[in-house]
């Protein structure tokens, strides 16, 4: 006798939603899933893809910037400028997110998923409702992510004030940005605009820039952004942004009011999750509107899951990806390990990068955590001297006694990348005398991961620095 196969239905085609639908249909489920705007979510078509996109020409240009310092000359005379086609920056930053969604969609279609294009909305805990009709499942994923924030006396008009979903669409380059916000969105966008010449203005709330993240890394940008002609207000906190003709009128707390061509607010992001019918599924939401999940995806509605976002779990694609493949391999009996979010790597995409995984340096200072910890200053890398890079360090912090890596930072040109081998050693259990014994190129960048770890081993088994 054959049985039935399960059916899965997803809300949602982002990073948690197709991630699950793949793993779903290669266990033998029959999936569906339903998503509006294009598979790969708002992080593929809106945010992620797109704002990196433009961070890598933003990169571009710095590196175009200390030419000079490397030897190079750039001809047309003795002030050359290379300047920002933004009609072409703008239309192959769209071009490229577009087709990494039909990328997706392919690789998701080519595995037997049902894809409907349309706006979902569900009508009990495993019904949803779609273009008119109704798909029925056994389990039901919600993966329908979140958008930009805005303040209730700054209503963004995609044209002056803006989200950072709607800066694809302009058709300049900003001449004089206002950043509002400076967590990662804020920064990232703040230092990329500075790059591609506009005069941008960063005003930020806290004491200084990204203040969520690694307090050395944190001032090393900010230093980074001043030295590059950014404002930077600290400590200021934005009340109001009115648009004034082509112009925006910024009114701070204080009084105080700031005049640009353009204002971004980076405020933050809310859950998707409003009209989508949490409550006919008997779906709790927190008090932010963000649905509650164990560490398996659960909801606590039974049979039904979410990911991503919609969760306000770490809002990165590669939880939303893993939060998704768990709950599938949950759902159909599959042997799985909860999430473990200590473990996860993560990336901001300034100019140099800020990589970071496991302990932090403020779990650290406040006693949470007993580590040694040492920062290895990425100027004394041969590499870096060959590349004119000037910023950046390694920080490892690890267990007194065993060596055990907890946790590590890295500022540098792909921190993406040099995060890799800390994020193993974390995963695996490995010691800084493993790393340090471990062959690296010379020269390069990552040499300052191992050269950090040999430094640990210096200072003896229990030193605490």
């Amino acid at each position: 006798m054959t049985l039935p196969r399960p059916r899965i239905a997803i809300l949602g085609g982002g990073p948690g939603g197709y991630e699950a639908a793949l793993v779903a249909a290669q266990l033998g489920a029959e999936v569906t899933v339903v998503d509006e705007a294009g598979l790969g979510g708002a992080c593929v078509l809106s945010d992620c893809v797109p704002s990196k996109t433009l961070i890598e020409s933003s990169v571009t240009m710095n590196m175009l910037g200390r030419s000079a310092s490397l030897g190079l000359q750039l001809e047309n005379g003795d002030n050359p400028v290379v300047g920002v086609d933004a009609p072409a920056l703008y239309a192959r930053i769209k071009a490229l997110a577009a087709a990494q969604s039909n990328d997706i969609a392919e690789h998701v279609a080519a595995e037997g998923v049902r894809i409907i294009q349309a706006r979902g909305r569900l009508t009990g805990p495993h019904t949803i409702e779609a273009a008119g009709a109704t798909v029925h499942a056994n389990v039901v994923l919600i993966a329908t992510g979140a958008s930009p924030r805005v303040l209730p006396d700054a209503v963004p008009d995609g044209e002056r004030i803006l989200t950072c979903r709607q800066l694809y669409d302009l058709p300049e380059l900003p001449e004089e940005l206002i950043v509002v916000g400076s967590g990662v969105t804020g920064a990232e966008f703040a230092g990329a605009y500075q790059a591609l010449g506009s005069r941008v203005t960063l005003v930020s709330s806290r004491e200084h820039v990204l203040p969520h993240e690694d307090k050395d890394a944190a001032v090393l940008i900010e230093g980074v952004f001043r030295r590059r002609g950014m404002t930077v207000l600290s400590k200021s906190r934005a009340q109001a942004v009115h648009r004034k003709g082509d112009a925006v009128l910024v009114t701070l707390a204080d009084g105080r009011t700031l005049t640009g061509s353009h204002c971004l607010l980076t405020v933050g992001m809310a859950p998707g999750t409003a009209e989508i019918g949490c409550a006919a599924a008997g779906i709790n939401l927190d008090g932010r509107g963000f649905i509650e999940v164990d560490r398996v995806s659960r909801t606590s509605a039974p049979g039904v899951y979410a990911a991503g976002d919609c969760t306000g779990v770490q809002m990165l694609a590669s939880v939303a990806a893993m939060q998704g493949r768990i709950a599938m391999w949950h759902a159909l009996g599959e042997a799985v390990q909860p999430i473990r979010l200590s473990h996860v790597a993560a990336t901001i995409f300034t100019d140099p990068e800020i990589a970071s995984v496991g302990t932090s340096q403020a779990a650290v200072d406040g006693g949470e955590v007993v580590a040694r910890v040492v920062k290895q200053p990425l100027a004394t890398n041969a590499r870096a001297k060959m590349a004119g890079i000037r910023d950046g360090f390694v920080k490892i912090f690890a267990r007194p006694g065993t060596g055990l890596v907890l946790g590590g930072v890295v500022v540098a040109p792909r921190a993406s990348e040099l995060i890799l081998p800390l994020s193993i050693a974390i995963e695996q259990n490995l010691s800084v005398d493993q790393i340090a014994h471990t062959f690296s190129v010379y020269p390069s960048l990552s040499g300052s991961v191992t050269e950090a770890a040999r430094t640990v081993m210096e200072f003896g088994a229990d030193a605490i620095l």
